[in-house]
């Protein structure tokens, strides 16, 4: 009987088992179990501001009901549509640079000690300085289109990706670099086998917060300057005191950062499916 024709068995080693993959059923029930909370939450604020505008417990032009604010949004899909596509705009390019920018700064940092010194201080600085503050000077400097806007979205969210970076090369594991090293491996292969894979789970928690932190600096850059994007309005309809947009305006900015979260977390469990089965249940168990 030749090799090929006998059929092989999987070798499994001692002590651990194999999980089957969860049905489509299970992995349904494990969402409705995570996601009842805060969607209960949810429906309890809401209820509680229904409550408050329909007692009257404060005016209307203050807080306006949900009825009214989703009215508003239903009866203005393309306004908000239009301006909810620019401040998105402006954030997904304001979060690209700072991953970019922030990614190549926390990889000089932890390859030269000198840079490390020389930039960290700079970096600290940089983000103790109140945006609101200095997106005037923006303004002032490049004027009322884009630019301003993706800066400060780039200046706020830079600040997670490079600190979480960093962390991350710097929580390798000696033993394995020294390993890396044993076995006649170069720097930058190092770097591409061991300390990026490893610090990929620290860089995703920080583009998590970079990413929300974006929908907020664009809005300001908005607040300070602009003729459109949700900062625009949301200016627009303080000043009007027309409290349903102003509210509407909110809701889409918050939901625009909750998608956008939403869309790294993803990201984050298809390119680490290693990381995220550890983290939730295993591919393996021990006993």
């Amino acid at each position: 009987m030749s090799q090929s024709a006998v059929t092989r068995t999987p070798v499994r080693a001692a002590g651990v088992a194999e999980r089957e993959r969860p049905s489509f059923g299970r992995r349904t029930a494990e969402v409705a179990e995570k996601s009842w909370r805060p969607l209960a939450l949810l429906v309890v604020c809401f209820a509680a501001w229904w409550v408050v505008a329909a007692t009257e417990m404060v005016e209307a032009y203050l807080v306006p009901s949900p009825g009214a604010t989703l009215d508003v949004i239903l009866d203005k899909p393309d306004y908000l549509w239009q301006h909810s596509w620019v401040t998105t705009y402006e954030t997904l390019i304001g979060f690209v640079i700072a991953v970019a920018v922030g990614v190549l700064s926390a990889v000089l940092m932890v390859a030269s000690t000198t840079v490390e010194k020389t930039l960290y201080p700079i970096l600290l600085f940089a983000q103790v300085v109140p945006k609101i503050a200095i997106a005037p000077l923006f303004v002032v400097w490049l004027g009322f289109g884009i630019a301003p806007k993706i800066l400060i979205a780039v200046l706020i969210a830079f600040f997670p990706v490079v600190i979480s970076m960093v962390t991350g090369l710097k929580a390798v594991d000696p033993e394995m670099l020294q390993l890396s090293a044993t076995m006649g491996a170069r720097p930058w292969q190092t770097f591409l086998k061991i300390r990026f894979p490893a610090s990929l789970p620290h860089l995703f928690s920080g583009l998590k917060v970079a990413v929300t932190l974006a929908v907020t600096g664009a809005v300001v850059g908005e607040f300070v300057g602009a003729n459109e994007g949700l900062g625009y309005v949301i200016l627009q309809a303080n000043g009007n005191l027309d409290t349903p947009m102003l509210f509407a305006g909110l809701l889409v900015m918050s939901l625009i950062g909750v998608v956008l979260f939403a869309l790294v977390e993803i990201a984050e469990k298809l390119l680490l499916p290693w990381h995220a089965s550890r983290r939730d249940q295993g591919a393996t168990t021990t006993y």
